[in-house]
């Protein structure tokens, strides 16, 4: 079954009060439903696949992955990197893999008490993984974990909506900063609505 970010009415009346720009945009943009991955592991396989090509060709390598191995740490360890780089991959994303399956196997990582983790507990514990950057730490906080305050600076699209929504020619990262602390305790929502805005050419008022 398909699992989806939640939030309501509770964290879009906070954002309305806090900024009226983006209340404009959330009363265009209505409820946003972006599917996540409760996952840990496969999630961040997933996210490693999916570096720097496009979605079409990770769905065909994590899809071809997937049926060598399920996605189970154990069987993923067991393949060579040969193997996985066969997939359709980079033969460095597939050392990262079985790099990160090797850390799942020998709980160097224990993926499954991440959930009770702090989201910089989180975050240091992956990116000690080869491969595994701040980002893509904070899109499995998001996607995975379903942690309720992440705005990624280092997500261009995020910046573009944020630029978009108020009229901005540039951001340092200080202002970034100052618009994300708006929108605490609920971050994570306002980044589902600064990435359709990102998307497409809203006219906020």
């Amino acid at each position: 079954m398909e699992q989806y970010f939640e939030y309501g009415e509770k964290e879009i009346a906070y954002l309305r009060k806090k900024d009226k720009k983006l209340a404009a945009a959330i009363d265009q943009i209505g409820i946003i439903r972006r599917k996540v991955n409760p996952g840990i592991f496969p999630a961040l396989v997933g996210n490693i696949i999916g570096q720097q090509i496009s979605t079409k060709s990770a769905n065909t390598v994590r899809g071809k992955l997937n049926e060598l191995c399920n996605m189970e740490p154990e069987r993923l360890y067991s393949l060579t990197v040969e193997q996985i780089q066969g997939c359709g991959m980079s033969m460095r994303k597939a050392g990262y893999i079985r790099n990160i399956a090797e850390a799942a196997v020998t709980k160097t990582i224990d993926f499954g008490t991440l959930y009770s983790k702090g989201d910089q507990e989180v975050i240091q514990s992956l990116i000690a993984l080869n491969g595994v950057g701040l980002w893509t730490a904070e899109m499995l906080l998001i996607f995975s974990l379903m942690r309720p305050n992440v705005v990624s600076y280092g997500d261009l699209a995020i910046r573009k909506g944020m630029m978009r929504l108020y009229n901005l020619d540039k951001l340092s990262k200080e202002h970034f900063l100052r618009y994300a602390k708006r929108y605490t305790p609920y971050g994570s929502v306002a980044s589902l609505y600064l990435w359709e805005i990102s998307a497409f050419d809203f006219e906020v008022v």
